[in-house]
């Protein structure tokens, strides 16, 4: 399922790195495909640490669904940063693309499973 939300970024980043690059010019796109690497990066992380815990045990998945989460947010704060600190980056453009990227890769894969399309779940053979 994460690569299925991952794959819908394709349609999600080039909106929002055009957006930022018209706002704000080179440095506000640059800063929006960080932000969206981050979040990709995030929900790939999701899918393989609760796709390796659900092969393992039920307990193991709901231990890996309740301190996954802490542990993402964790290094998703780390991430942005470290990133920040270390690359000249338009924190705004940034942080504004990490939120908007991060709820709308979530709508449009609510929205898909709610509609039937994702059917077929990888991580179950």
């Amino acid at each position: 399922m994460a690569r299925h939300t991952v794959a819908r970024a394709i349609y999600v980043a080039p909106v929002l790195i055009v957006v930022f690059a018209l706002i704000g010019g080179w440095p506000a796109a640059w800063s929006s495909a960080l932000g969206v690497v981050v979040v990709v990066a995030n929900f790939l992380l999701a899918g393989a640490l609760l796709s390796i815990s659900a092969r393992i045990s039920l307990q193991a998945y709901h231990a890996a669904a309740l301190f996954g989460f802490f542990l993402r947010l964790l290094l998703f704060v780390g991430a942005v940063y470290v990133i920040s600190e270390t690359v000249d980056v338009d924190r705004l453009a940034f942080g504004i693309t990490a939120v908007v990227s991060y709820l709308a890769l979530l709508v449009l894969e609510a929205v898909a499973v709610a509609k039937g399309k994702e059917r077929e779940l990888t991580w179950t053979k």
